[in-house]
C-alpha cells in the first residue's frame, strides 16, 4: 500500500505522528510538505513574520530527521487544494494522511480535498486530546462554560499513550523518485527567510522537534514543579514556553499531557487545567467557527468601540505610560511571545480602559505572535474584553498598577522591557507618575519626554467604559475593579 503522509505546519514532529504510524503498517511512505502560497507568497508571509520563521526552523530539522531515518520530505510548491489530488493520481497513491485542523481555513481546505480524492483521503484528529465535537451538554448541545466542560472531559477522557517516533523509514518509492526529476512544482529546499523578504528575528525561541523537547524536559525539572505557584508571576520563568510547539506541533497535545503526568500534585493539576482550557478553546472554534469574526455574545454586535488611532499606536509601541501594558507591548514586538498574564492585562486595558474593539487587538497579537493559534488567541481576546464563551464579566476592569505589583512584585519584567525606568525603585515603578520627583530625577526619567504620562487616568477610563456598556446594554453593572 503507498501513502503520502502530509505534514502541514501543526504537525512538524516524527514522535507521536498517528498519521505516519499508520502509513508505515503499509509497504511504501512518501513525506510531503506543500508550500502554498496562501502561507509563503511574501506578502503573506511577512504579515506573520516571526511564526514563518519558527515554522521554516521546525521545517528544517524535520526534513533532516526524515533524512536520518533513510527517506526524503518532498516539498511541492503550490496550492494545497491543487497540488494533493494532482499527485495522489501522478504516483498511483492509496491514501493521503494527515492531521486534521480544527480552524475554519483548514477545515474548509480539507473539505476540498474529500471532494477530489474521497475515501482516500484520511484525517486524524491529534490537533486536540479528544476529537472536537464530542463532548456536549446533557442537552446534546456545545459547552459554553468551561467548568462543566473540563468535568465532563474528566469523566470522557482516557487518553491513549504517545506513539514512538520510528526507528527507520522506508525510502522513497523508485518510481516517484524518479519522477521528482521531471516534477516542475517540486522545491529542493523550502524558501529562506531572505526571499520571502523577511529579516531573521535572534530574539525568537528557536523551532523545531529537538529544541521541543529539550524545552519540555527543562520545564519538567525545573520550574515545571512550582507552576501552580510561578506561572502567573511576570518577573520568574514560571510558564512551560511550550506553547509555540503546540501551534506547530513539534510536540503533540498527547506527548505534554502525559509529560504533566510527571509533575508534582499541585503543579500537574494546575498545567492540565491549561491544557483542558486550549481543548475548550479549540472544541468551541469547532462548533462556532464564527467566532473569528462575530463575539459569541450576540449582546456585543455594534458595541460602541472608539475609532481612537493616536491611543491605538500608543497601545501598539508600548508608549501608554503604564509600565506593565508597555512592557507586555514590547515583548511582542521582540520576542514574538507575552506572558500569559500580561496578555490578559493588556487586552483588558486595550478593550476597556481606552475601548479599541478587541478585533483589532486579537489581529495585532495573531500577526506578532510566534505561537499565535486562532481558537485560543481568540478565545482570550473575548475574553477579556467580555464578549466571548466563558468571559470574565465585562464590567471587570484590570487596574494594570496594582495587578503589575502583585505579578511582577521586583520590577523585574518591567525593567527588561521599558528600559527607560530600569532604575526606577519597586515601589514606583509600576505607577512613575506617583512617584516624588526627587525619584525621578535620580532614575534618569523624566515624564513626558523619555517616559509618557499615561494616557488615560484608570478611575476615569473605567467609568468611561462602563457608562459605554451600561448605555449599550441598558443596565447597570455592578461594582468591581481588580
Amino acid at each position: 500500500m503507498r501513502s503520502i503522509v502530509w505534514f502541514r505546519g501543526k504537525d512538524l514532529r516524527l514522535g507521536d505522528h498517528a498519521p505516519l504510524s499508520r502509513a508505515l503498517a503499509g509497504d511504501e511512505v512518501i513525506p510531503l510538505f506543500v508550500v502554498d502560497p496562501y502561507f509563503f507568497a511574501p506578502q503573506r508571509a511577512q504579515l506573520f513574520a516571526h511564526r514563518v520563521q519558527f515554522l521554516l526552523e521546525s521545517l528544517a530539522e524535520l526534513a533532516r530527521s526524515i533524512e536520518a531515518l533513510g527517506s526524503r520530505l518532498v516539498l511541492v510548491a503550490g496550492k494545497s487544494v491543487e497540488v494533493m489530488p494532482e499527485l495522489a493520481s501522478r504516483w498511483r497513491v492509496d491514501r493521503v494522511l494527515c492531521q486534521s485542523w480544527v480552524a475554519p481555513i483548514g477545515r474548509e481546505r480539507d473539505r476540498r480535498v474529500t471532494d477530489a480524492l474521497g475515501a482516500r483521503f484520511q484525517l486524524f484528529d491529534t490537533e486536540t486530546l479528544l476529537p472536537p465535537g464530542t463532548l456536549r451538554t446533557t442537552a446534546q448541545r456545545p459547552f459554553s462554560v468551561f467548568t462543566p466542560f473540563a468535568r465532563a472531559f474528566a469523566r470522557a477522557a482516557d487518553i491513549a499513550p504517545a506513539l514512538p517516533a520510528p526507528e527507520r523509514l522506508p525510502p522513497l518509492p523508485p518510481d516517484v523518485s524518479r519522477d521528482l526529476a521531471l516534477f516542475e512544482r517540486l522545491l529542493t529546499r523550502a524558501p529562506s527567510l531572505a526571499e520571502l523578504g523577511i529579516v531573521h528575528n535572534p530574539a525568537l525561541q528557536p523551532g523545531g522537534e529537538p529544541r521541543a523537547r529539550e524545552r519540555l524536559q527543562r520545564f519538567l525539572t525545573s520550574n515545571g514543579p512550582s507552576y501552580h505557584r510561578e506561572r502567573d508571576r511576570m518577573d520568574l520563568p514560571g510558564t512551560s514556553r511550550l506553547s509555540a510547539d503546540l501551534k506547530f506541533g513539534t510536540l503533540s497535545i498527547r506527548e505534554l499531557w502525559h509529560a504533566a503526568e510527571q509533575l508534582p500534585k499541585d503543579a500537574r493539576a494546575a498545567f492540565m487545567n491549561e491544557l483542558v482550557w486550549r481543548e475548550f478553546t479549540h472544541h468551541t472554534l469547532w462548533d462556532h467557527p464564527e467566532l473569528l469574526s462575530q463575539p459569541f455574545r450576540p449582546k456585543f454586535e455594534g458595541f460602541p468601540w472608539r475609532h481612537d488611532e493616536a491611543s491605538w499606536q500608543a497601545w501598539v509601541e508600548g508608549k501608554t505610560g503604564y509600565p506593565l501594558v508597555d512592557a507586555s507591548a514590547r515583548q511582542l514586538l521582540d520576542e514574538g511571545y507575552v506572558h500569559n498574564r500580561a496578555r490578559m492585562i493588556s487586552a483588558s486595558f486595550l478593550t476597556k480602559h481606552l475601548l479599541i474593539d478587541y478585533r483589532r487587538g486579537e489581529a495585532h497579537y495573531m500577526r506578532y505572535l510566534t505561537d499565535g493559534d486562532w481558537a485560543q488567541n481568540n478565545a482570550g481576546w473575548q475574553w477579556s474584553a467580555g464578549a466571548g464563551c466563558d468571559a470574565q464579566p465585562y464590567f471587570r476592569i484590570f487596574n494594570p498598577v496594582t495587578q503589575g505589583q502583585k505579578l511582577d512584585p521586583s520590577g523585574d519584567y518591567v525593567r527588561r522591557w521599558v528600559p527607560e525606568l530600569s532604575v526606577v525603585p519597586a515601589r514606583h515603578i509600576h505607577s512613575p507618575w506617583q512617584a516624588p520627583a526627587a525619584v525621578l530625577e535620580a532614575a534618569g526619567v523624566q515624564l513626558g519626554v523619555n517616559y509618557p504620562f499615561p494616557i488615560v487616568e484608570h478611575a476615569a477610563a473605567r467609568a468611561r467604559f462602563l457608562d459605554s456598556a451600561k448605555r449599550h446594554f441598558n443596565a447597570a453593572p455592578p461594582r468591581w475593579s481588580g
